[in-house]
């Protein structure tokens, strides 16, 4: 046969192949919304910027709509946009949409265990203990309350050494941040130059840099490859490690100082509650998932507050008429000596409107850790099969022009009405929704009010940069959205 014959028909039998292949691979997901054409292997990887996957997939849904299949490589997943298919799937349908989600930078160290990444009944229970367990350490009530006044009250020590000088805010914010869950969790506080404490901030803060980075991003599309390409991302793994051989340390010492008759911190509920069943067999309270929920609640409750204060206080600088009229409502309310508390929240509605525009704006958490449909269900005329990966766009609702007059300008008026009173808006989901709804929001709450006005009661916050030319786009986005790294100095009030 002639050589070229025989290469026509060796490439129309591949490409024949290839054809069948590409068929095949649609009609399995026949029932699906529609998305962009997948190919086998690489699915519509072809389609996005990797380097920017969150703009790449709400770019997609101006094609597609509001719900649309997309393949993360070989996994197929629905993308949800827009505040009303958000709403309908987290929270009018939360239990069928109430699974979690493939998020493999941390599933290959904590192996579906835990409260952030677990699923099905032990899930249930573990979660439940933690709300259970939160809110007898005070979380939510004036015992807690007392304790965020006092770390305000550490940091404000930080900020006054700085002498008027330019800094980096970040350090500071952590720490503050980290220290109120840590006396949740570890039934104390450290100093900010404990090196054991300076330690864990830095595996921290470098983990939530690598999960938003494009390495992030790639390991979340291309797990299996990933797992055995070198690279920064290899050290998320690591990092974790580290972070559970210091709660395996603190274990420890829980162990050998317990009093069952006054637990003293989280770790202290979770031996007691792992004693009580030690004799079945089927319980999910054992070293591994302390060791795991522990972690969670540490690195959650560190990082997404102190993010949304370092970038709030960049989007202050950007906007000194908005940190000017905070002041005005911190001297009316609270004056100048008076340690601001909770109950002046309801009486500065132009502060707490600042604080949620804050977080719609600064969208610290865009696309939330993906989650699954727990059983076969219709959804919109679609025929959604249990286990579909589900990645909501709550950057989306946040942004949504029909729920926010001038969604991509930062407005504190978006949560005002028309007398100035605060007013709620069922499209800010910062803390998700659902089933899904981070356990930690009242702390949440309670640490961005008192920090911020603890800080501007004091304070006015100065900057060499041109306030007219800050950039207010973040660094990186990914699991979370990066601030930009800045520098600002603070003068006396």
């Amino acid at each position: 046969m002639d050589l070229g014959v025989a290469l026509g028909l060796a490439l129309a039998l591949a490409l024949s192949c290839l054809l069948l292949l590409v068929t095949l691979w649609r009609h399995r997901f026949s029932g699906l919304p529609p998305g962009p054409p997948p190919l086998p292997w690489v699915g519509n990887m072809l389609k996005v910027d990797v380097a920017d996957l969150l703009r790449s997939l709400r770019q997609l849904s101006h094609e597609y709509g509001p719900i649309y299949t997309f393949h993360l490589g070989s996994r197929p997943c629905i993308v949800l946009s827009g505040f009303q298919v958000l709403k309908e799937a987290l929270i009018d349908r939360a239990e069928e949409f109430g699974g979690r989600g493939d998020f493999p930078a941390v599933q290959m160290w904590s192996h579906g265990d835990g409260i952030v990444y677990g699923s099905g009944e032990r899930w249930k229970q573990l979660r439940r203990f933690a709300i259970t367990t939160l809110k007898n350490l005070g979380m939510g009530k004036r015992s807690m309350e007392q304790r965020i006044q006092e770390e305000a009250q550490y940091l404000l020590e930080e900020f006054h050494k700085t002498g008027g000088q330019p800094f980096d805010p970040t350090f500071f914010l952590s720490c503050a941040g980290s220290n109120i869950i840590c006396s949740l969790v570890f039934g104390d506080r450290f100093p900010y130059d404990d090196q054991r404490f300076l330690t864990l901030m830095n595996l921290i803060n470098s983990n939530w840099r690598l999960m938003s980075s494009t390495w992030g991003q790639l390991l979340f599309t291309f797990p299996k490859i990933m797992r055995h390409v070198p690279g920064p991302h290899r050290q998320i793994f690591r990092n974790y490690l580290q972070l559970e051989a210091f709660v395996a340390t603190r274990v420890a010492l829980n162990k050998a100082s317990l009093d069952p008759s006054q637990p003293r911190d989280y770790i202290d509920y979770f031996l007691l509650k792992m004693d009580q069943e030690k004799d079945n067999p089927k319980s999910h309270f054992n070293e591994q998932t302390l060791s795991k929920t522990t972690v969670n609640l540490f690195f959650a409750g560190t990082e997404t507050v102190s993010s949304t204060l370092r970038y709030g206080l960049r989007i202050l600088l950007r906007h000194p008429e908005v940190e000017a009229r905070i002041h005005a409502e911190i001297d009316e309310v609270i004056g100048p000596s008076r340690q601001p508390c909770m109950e002046d929240r309801a009486r500065m509605p132009y502060t707490d409107a600042v604080i949620h525009e804050i977080q719609r704006f600064a969208d610290i958490v865009p696309m939330a850790v993906p989650h699954t449909v727990t059983r076969p269900i219709s959804f919109r005329g679609y025929s959604l099969p249990k286990d579909l990966n589900v990645i909501p766009l709550l950057c989306t609702s946040h942004f949504d022009p029909s729920q926010f007059e001038n969604p991509t300008s930062f407005d504190p008026g978006h949560f005002l009405d028309a007398t100035g009173h605060f007013k709620r808006n069922e499209a800010f989901l910062a803390f998700s929704a659902g089933k899904r709804l981070c356990l930690g929001e009242s702390l949440a709450v309670m640490e961005l009010f008192l920090f911020l006005t603890s800080l501007l009661q004091r304070f006015r916050l100065g900057t060499l940069e041109d306030r007219a030319s800050i950039d207010l786009s973040p660094q990186s986005t990914g699991l979370g959205s990066l601030p930009r790294l800045y520098r600002l100095y603070l003068l006396p009030r």
